[in-house]
């Protein structure tokens, strides 16, 4: 009985230790597979990111590699910047390079006469073929770069010549574009406003018409390294129809080209760009012509004033000469300080002479007035009294009077009735008699004129002042129109 318990408890050892010894072995064969599971993750994970595995059928395997990370796409690398010297100009040591420029005039900003010179907005484009740059390419298509790789290789040197102002637009970055074709081909294009002299000749303003040039050349290379050229010829430039300036009508564009000669240095190629502006006449009518016109006009108002109105003549003279006087020193300050005489100042200076000698006409009427009433008084001082007298005809002097009709215009009316009705010229007769019998007495008497008509004056005046004035206006807008 004894001998049966002890197998039976060895027994169930024997089961219990067979279980213990199973429980483990699952566990260590459970952490081995995870350890493998997670292995197998991280390194496909890492094959991911490497490329090294595509999953057909899954859009994120099927991205391209990034090919802007590849050091062979970098534009330096590319145009080979840095195996050559671009210092040196494209075929160094060979023929001149040909650089074809065309332009496009995008506004004209302003024109001045007193500065001599003309505001220019453009854009000023360069080609030519520099070997050196070409690349290979499949498509045959360009590159477009900006002014950080213009600083890396050669470019024409051009200036403006003539130019007192000029500047590169730089908003919002610098407005130069570079554009490389695979052949070795370049376009070079910046956008400029330059500031350059103009020669004017006034001697017609403002019935002018001025020619500006524009002149564009190589600061450095001669004709022997650089030709310059009009890559179209005048079909090269180019202008935007909404130009337009306040003062001038654009006629037209040219262009030229010519060698300039500098002794020091030699001979260089130079183009030009001309262009015709013809002046609007209407303000100048308006703030300057018609002025001095009216002015004159009312010049001549004082010949139809009674002359014996100082107060209401001479104020008006002197109005008329200080207004001239004024016009011509508006105009000449906003004009540069030549040394001819100007279409506008022939105008001003006639008309101010009109003005001025309506003014002197009037001095020469009163003056004339003054001195007849002068004689008149010296000539009643020296008639004598008949009052009385019985006999008249014994006295030693006889005095005699008579009137005679004459013509209103040609007398005036000083001294004379104001009632509009006929006036009269009185003729003083005075008959010296003495012991001669009367039929002696007829042939000694003589006639003295009291009455001088000095409003004859200005009776001509009024004809001869609008006449002259009236021709001198139809020669100078013949000459100058």
């Amino acid at each position: 009985m004894c001998t049966m318990q002890k197998d039976a408890v060895v027994l169930l050892f024997c089961v219990y230790l067979m279980a213990a010894a199973g429980r483990s072995t699952h566990h260590r064969d459970r952490g081995h597979k995870l350890e493998t599971y997670k292995q197998s993750r991280i390194r496909r994970e890492t094959d991911m990111q490497q490329g090294g595995i595509h999953k057909s059928g899954s859009p994120i395997f099927r991205r391209s590699p990034d090919m802007t990370k590849s050091p062979m796409t970098k534009s330096e690398q590319l145009l080979r910047i840095d195996d050559h010297d671009f210092t040196m100009r494209p075929a160094f040591g060979g023929p001149p390079i040909p650089v074809g420029v065309d332009v496009q005039v995008e506004s004209l900003d302003t024109i001045s006469e007193v500065d001599m010179d003309f505001t220019m907005t453009l854009y000023l484009r360069h080609y030519w073929k520099d070997e050196r740059l070409s690349f290979p390419s499949t498509n045959n298509q360009s590159m477009t770069f900006d002014s950080r790789l213009v600083k890396k290789i050669w470019v024409p040197d051009m200036f403006f010549v003539h130019s007192k102002r000029s500047f590169i637009h730089d908003t919002t970055t610098d407005n130069v574009m570079l554009r490389v074709y695979p052949d070795g081909n370049v376009l070079y294009s910046l956008r400029v406003t330059v500031t350059a002299m103009c020669n004017m000749d006034l001697s017609r303003f403002p019935l002018d018409t001025q020619t500006c040039s524009l002149e564009i050349e190589s600061y450095a290379y001669t004709d022997d390294d650089l030709m310059l050229y009009w890559k179209k010829g005048n079909e090269s430039l180019n202008t935007d129809d909404r130009i337009s300036l306040s003062q001038f009508l654009i006629q037209k564009f040219h262009t030229t080209t010519k060698l300039a000669f500098y002794s020091s240095t030699g001979w260089y190629n130079r183009l030009y760009i001309h262009f015709t502006l013809r002046r609007h006449i209407f303000f100048f009518l308006l703030q300057t012509y018609f002025p001095a016109t009216l002015m004159v006009m009312l010049s001549w108002v004082s010949f139809w004033i009674d002359r014996r109105a100082v107060p209401a003549r001479v104020p008006l003279g002197i109005t008329t000469v200080l207004t001239m006087s004024t016009i011509i020193t508006g105009v000449n300050a906003s004009m540069p300080r030549v040394s001819y005489i100007k279409a506008v100042d022939i105008y001003l200076w006639v008309s101010f002479v009109f003005v001025f000698l309506s003014v002197i006409e009037y001095a020469a009427v009163n003056y004339l007035t003054t001195v007849q009433e002068r004689r008149e008084r010296k000539l009643r001082e020296r008639l004598p009294c008949t009052c009385g007298i019985a006999n008249p005809a014994e006295d030693d002097i006889m005095m005699t009077t008579g009137y005679s009709d004459v013509d209103q215009n040609t007398t005036g009316n000083y001294g004379m009735p104001e009632n509009g009705g006929r006036q009269e010229r009185m003729l003083a007769q005075f008959t010296i008699a003495d012991s001669q019998p009367p039929r002696q007495v007829k042939s000694s008497r003589g006639y003295v004129n009291i009455w001088i008509d000095t409003h004859a004056i200005d009776k001509y005046s009024r004809v001869i002042f609008p006449g002259a004035y009236t021709l001198f206006n139809i020669i100078y807008w013949s000459i100058y129109s």
